[in-house]
Protein backbone atom coordinates (compact mmCIF):
# COMPACT_ATOMS: atom_id res chain seq x y z
CA UNK A 1 0.00 0.00 0.00
CA UNK A 2 3.10 2.44 0.23
CA UNK A 3 3.95 2.02 -2.81
CA UNK A 4 6.11 0.07 -5.34
CA UNK A 5 9.08 -2.12 -4.21
CA UNK A 6 11.49 -4.47 -6.02
CA UNK A 7 11.23 -8.13 -5.62
CA UNK A 8 11.07 -11.22 -7.48
CA UNK A 9 12.68 -14.83 -5.91
CA UNK A 10 15.77 -15.16 -8.00
CA UNK A 11 17.44 -11.80 -7.15
CA UNK A 12 15.90 -12.41 -3.59
CA UNK A 13 17.82 -15.88 -3.48
CA UNK A 14 21.03 -14.71 -5.23
CA UNK A 15 21.63 -11.82 -2.64
CA UNK A 16 21.02 -14.02 0.11
CA UNK A 17 23.59 -16.39 -1.18
CA UNK A 18 25.89 -13.39 -1.44
CA UNK A 19 25.35 -12.54 2.15
CA UNK A 20 26.62 -16.04 2.50
CA UNK A 21 29.66 -14.68 0.67
CA UNK A 22 29.13 -16.77 -2.63
CA UNK A 23 30.21 -15.37 -6.43
CA UNK A 24 26.48 -14.98 -6.90
CA UNK A 25 24.57 -13.60 -9.87
CA UNK A 26 21.50 -12.60 -10.83
CA UNK A 27 20.53 -13.45 -14.72
CA UNK A 28 17.49 -11.90 -16.15
CA UNK A 29 16.04 -9.20 -18.26
CA UNK A 30 15.12 -5.54 -17.69
CA UNK A 31 13.78 -2.77 -20.86
CA UNK A 32 15.78 0.03 -21.29
CA UNK A 33 13.05 2.27 -19.21
CA UNK A 34 12.88 3.81 -15.88
CA UNK A 35 12.25 0.77 -13.80
CA UNK A 36 14.96 -1.31 -15.45
CA UNK A 37 17.23 1.62 -14.37
CA UNK A 38 15.88 1.32 -11.21
CA UNK A 39 16.47 -2.22 -10.72
CA UNK A 40 19.84 -2.15 -11.97
CA UNK A 41 20.76 0.90 -9.64
CA UNK A 42 19.25 -1.28 -6.61
CA UNK A 43 21.17 -4.17 -7.46
CA UNK A 44 24.87 -1.58 -7.73
CA UNK A 45 23.97 -0.38 -4.24
CA UNK A 46 23.37 -3.69 -3.34
CA UNK A 47 26.43 -4.76 -4.47
CA UNK A 48 24.47 -7.80 -6.10
CA UNK A 49 26.36 -8.92 -9.01
CA UNK A 50 24.11 -9.88 -12.21
CA UNK A 51 24.02 -9.90 -16.12
CA UNK A 52 20.92 -8.39 -16.94
CA UNK A 53 20.17 -7.70 -20.84
CA UNK A 54 18.51 -5.04 -21.52
CA UNK A 55 15.59 -6.48 -24.39
CA UNK A 56 12.48 -4.29 -26.37
CA UNK A 57 10.16 -5.51 -23.54
CA UNK A 58 8.97 -3.49 -20.64
CA UNK A 59 10.29 -4.42 -17.21
CA UNK A 60 8.51 -6.91 -15.75
CA UNK A 61 5.95 -5.40 -12.63
CA UNK A 62 3.64 -7.60 -10.53
CA UNK A 63 -0.05 -5.67 -9.64
CA UNK A 64 -0.68 -6.69 -5.83
CA UNK A 65 -4.16 -6.18 -4.43
CA UNK A 66 -4.75 -6.62 -0.47
CA UNK A 67 -8.16 -8.10 0.37
CA UNK A 68 -10.10 -6.91 3.43
CA UNK A 69 -8.06 -9.75 5.32
CA UNK A 70 -4.57 -8.18 4.64
CA UNK A 71 -4.09 -11.18 1.85
CA UNK A 72 -2.47 -10.01 -1.34
CA UNK A 73 -3.50 -11.05 -4.54
CA UNK A 74 -1.08 -11.08 -7.39
CA UNK A 75 -1.62 -10.03 -11.41
CA UNK A 76 2.05 -11.06 -13.21
CA UNK A 77 1.92 -9.10 -16.48
CA UNK A 78 2.39 -10.54 -19.10
CA UNK A 79 4.99 -10.36 -22.55
CA UNK A 80 7.86 -8.59 -20.08
CA UNK A 81 11.18 -8.67 -20.56
CA UNK A 82 12.10 -11.18 -18.37
CA UNK A 83 10.05 -13.18 -20.37
CA UNK A 84 12.60 -12.79 -23.22
CA UNK A 85 15.72 -14.03 -21.07
CA UNK A 86 18.42 -14.29 -24.43
CA UNK A 87 20.93 -16.69 -24.07
CA UNK A 88 24.22 -15.07 -24.79
CA UNK A 89 27.95 -15.95 -24.72
CA UNK A 90 28.52 -14.14 -21.43
CA UNK A 91 25.91 -16.03 -20.02
CA UNK A 92 27.40 -19.78 -21.55
CA UNK A 93 30.46 -18.48 -20.09
CA UNK A 94 28.73 -18.32 -16.38
CA UNK A 95 27.01 -22.14 -17.00
CA UNK A 96 30.25 -23.39 -17.53
CA UNK A 97 31.69 -22.04 -14.12
CA UNK A 98 28.57 -22.88 -12.02
CA UNK A 99 28.45 -24.91 -9.17
CA UNK A 100 24.61 -24.10 -8.30
CA UNK A 101 21.88 -22.67 -9.67
CA UNK A 102 17.84 -21.52 -8.95
CA UNK A 103 14.98 -21.68 -11.76
CA UNK A 104 11.54 -21.76 -11.17
CA UNK A 105 8.20 -22.69 -13.89
CA UNK A 106 7.32 -19.35 -13.73
CA UNK A 107 10.15 -17.78 -16.06
CA UNK A 108 9.72 -20.56 -18.09
CA UNK A 109 6.09 -19.75 -19.31
CA UNK A 110 7.65 -17.82 -22.44
CA UNK A 111 9.83 -19.82 -25.18
CA UNK A 112 12.48 -17.72 -24.84
CA UNK A 113 13.64 -17.75 -21.47
CA UNK A 114 12.35 -21.58 -21.41
CA UNK A 115 14.98 -22.17 -23.74
CA UNK A 116 17.70 -20.02 -22.23
CA UNK A 117 17.28 -21.86 -19.13
CA UNK A 118 17.36 -25.12 -20.44
CA UNK A 119 20.37 -24.18 -22.45
CA UNK A 120 22.10 -23.25 -19.26
CA UNK A 121 21.04 -26.21 -17.53
CA UNK A 122 22.57 -28.49 -20.12
CA UNK A 123 25.69 -25.89 -20.28
CA UNK A 124 26.21 -26.50 -16.68
CA UNK A 125 29.10 -29.18 -15.45
CA UNK A 126 27.77 -32.41 -14.09
CA UNK A 127 28.76 -34.03 -11.49
CA UNK A 128 28.57 -34.82 -7.10
CA UNK A 129 28.56 -31.24 -6.39
CA UNK A 130 26.49 -29.53 -9.03
CA UNK A 131 23.48 -28.70 -7.54
CA UNK A 132 20.57 -27.75 -10.24
CA UNK A 133 17.41 -26.30 -7.33
CA UNK A 134 13.91 -26.20 -9.27
CA UNK A 135 11.93 -23.71 -7.23
CA UNK A 136 8.82 -24.53 -8.76
CA UNK A 137 7.05 -21.70 -8.02
CA UNK A 138 3.63 -22.03 -9.36
CA UNK A 139 1.76 -19.12 -10.26
CA UNK A 140 -1.45 -18.17 -11.85
CA UNK A 141 -1.73 -20.69 -14.98
CA UNK A 142 1.68 -19.96 -15.72
CA UNK A 143 2.69 -23.96 -15.81
CA UNK A 144 2.11 -26.95 -18.04
CA UNK A 145 2.56 -31.03 -17.01
CA UNK A 146 5.58 -30.85 -19.84
CA UNK A 147 7.71 -27.54 -18.85
CA UNK A 148 7.12 -29.34 -14.93
CA UNK A 149 7.81 -32.90 -16.09
CA UNK A 150 11.18 -31.24 -17.90
CA UNK A 151 12.23 -29.47 -14.92
CA UNK A 152 11.97 -32.28 -12.87
CA UNK A 153 14.14 -34.17 -15.25
CA UNK A 154 16.88 -31.63 -15.16
CA UNK A 155 17.23 -30.93 -11.56
CA UNK A 156 19.01 -32.51 -8.62
CA UNK A 157 16.84 -30.68 -5.86
CA UNK A 158 13.23 -29.79 -5.43
CA UNK A 159 11.81 -27.37 -3.68
CA UNK A 160 8.07 -27.29 -3.26
CA UNK A 161 5.16 -25.95 -0.59
CA UNK A 162 2.52 -28.04 0.41
CA UNK A 163 0.01 -26.73 -1.73
CA UNK A 164 1.76 -26.80 -4.82
CA UNK A 165 2.73 -30.77 -3.78
CA UNK A 166 -0.94 -31.10 -4.12
CA UNK A 167 -1.03 -29.57 -7.56
CA UNK A 168 1.59 -31.77 -9.17
CA UNK A 169 -0.10 -34.91 -7.29
CA UNK A 170 -3.03 -34.86 -9.37
CA UNK A 171 -1.47 -33.55 -12.22
CA UNK A 172 0.76 -36.80 -12.59
CA UNK A 173 -1.80 -39.00 -10.91
CA UNK A 174 -1.29 -39.92 -7.66
CA UNK A 175 -3.82 -37.74 -5.37
CA UNK A 176 -4.69 -39.99 -2.76
CA UNK A 177 -1.89 -40.57 -0.75
CA UNK A 178 -0.24 -38.28 2.19
CA UNK A 179 2.45 -35.74 1.60
CA UNK A 180 5.25 -37.35 2.65
CA UNK A 181 4.64 -40.83 0.28
CA UNK A 182 4.42 -38.28 -2.64
CA UNK A 183 7.48 -36.80 -1.59
CA UNK A 184 9.38 -40.13 -1.61
CA UNK A 185 7.62 -40.61 -5.00
CA UNK A 186 9.09 -37.47 -6.48
CA UNK A 187 13.05 -38.16 -5.15
CA UNK A 188 12.86 -41.74 -6.52
CA UNK A 189 11.26 -41.00 -9.79
CA UNK A 190 13.65 -38.05 -10.64
CA UNK A 191 16.45 -39.54 -8.56
CA UNK A 192 16.60 -36.63 -6.78
CA UNK A 193 19.77 -35.53 -4.51
CA UNK A 194 16.90 -33.91 -1.68
CA UNK A 195 13.84 -32.77 -1.68
CA UNK A 196 13.00 -29.94 0.45
CA UNK A 197 8.70 -29.60 1.45
CA UNK A 198 7.69 -26.44 3.39
CA UNK A 199 4.14 -26.66 5.04
CA UNK A 200 4.42 -22.85 6.44
CA UNK A 201 2.79 -22.76 9.71
CA UNK A 202 3.47 -26.76 9.92
CA UNK A 203 7.17 -26.48 9.44
CA UNK A 204 8.78 -27.78 6.88
CA UNK A 205 10.45 -30.65 5.49
CA UNK A 206 14.13 -32.43 4.03
CA UNK A 207 13.76 -35.57 2.62
CA UNK A 208 17.39 -37.47 1.05
CA UNK A 209 17.93 -40.80 -0.26
CA UNK A 210 16.50 -42.82 2.84
CA UNK A 211 15.84 -40.40 5.07
CA UNK A 212 13.77 -37.35 6.01
CA UNK A 213 14.21 -34.69 8.53
CA UNK A 214 11.51 -32.21 10.18
CA UNK A 215 12.33 -28.41 11.82
CA UNK A 216 9.31 -26.56 13.17
CA UNK A 217 8.05 -22.99 11.95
Amino acid sequence: PEGKKIGGAPANFAYHMSQFGFNSRVVSAVGDDKLGNEILDNFKDKGLNCLIEKVPYPTGTVQVELDDEGVPCYEIKENVAWDNIPYTPELEEIALNTRAVCFDSLAQRSIVSRETINRFLDVMPDGDGQLKIFDINLRQAFYTKETLCNSFEKCNVLKINDEELVVVSRMFGYPGIDLQDKCWILLAKYNLKMLILTCGINGSYVFTPGMVSFVDT
